[in-house]
């Protein structure tokens, strides 16, 4: 009878070291840090340099979401600017089914230019996003 040992590989072979509430790892290296920390001794790391992606809107998503007036603003965070384009796009629609009625069809070409418009601002504004509090991460 043969007999076979089998060892995991993937499992990481160093044990991360104990965080503490006072304390947290370094983002480049792990090393334990004070809270307040603003860089690390161990490499090159400072808290003004580390950017997240987190609480900021994509200028992309918010011209997609624009297909429908308004999305893009809310996305960003400007709620009233995208229920005011949300809601004046019945205006101008009721504009460009009358000019389409005037010119044989082609004033249906003028709900372009107001999407357009409204993405390029969705694209330009500013993001009023906020950014989400310090997570401390479970503790046992």
């Amino acid at each position: 009878m043969i007999e076979m040992s089998v060892e995991y590989t993937d499992a990481p072979t160093a044990s991360a070291e104990p965080s503490t509430g006072d304390k947290m790892p370094c983002p480049y290296c792990g090393h334990l840090l004070p809270k307040d920390a603003t860089r690390c001794d161990r490499c090159d790391w400072t808290r003004g340099a580390t950017e997240t992606a987190e609480g900021k809107a994509s200028d992309a998503i918010a011209v997609i979401f624009s297909i429908i007036p308004g999305l893009g603003h809310i996305y960003k965070g400007h709620k009233l600017a995208g229920f005011l384009w949300m809601f004046g796009a019945i205006p101008v629609g009721i504009f460009v089914l009358l000019a389409a009625f005037a010119s044989a069809g082609w004033g249906l070409g003028l709900f372009f230019f107001y999407l357009i418009a409204v993405m390029l601002h969705a694209y330009a504004v500013d993001d009023r996003v906020a950014p989400p509090k310090e997570d401390d991460g479970e503790e046992y």
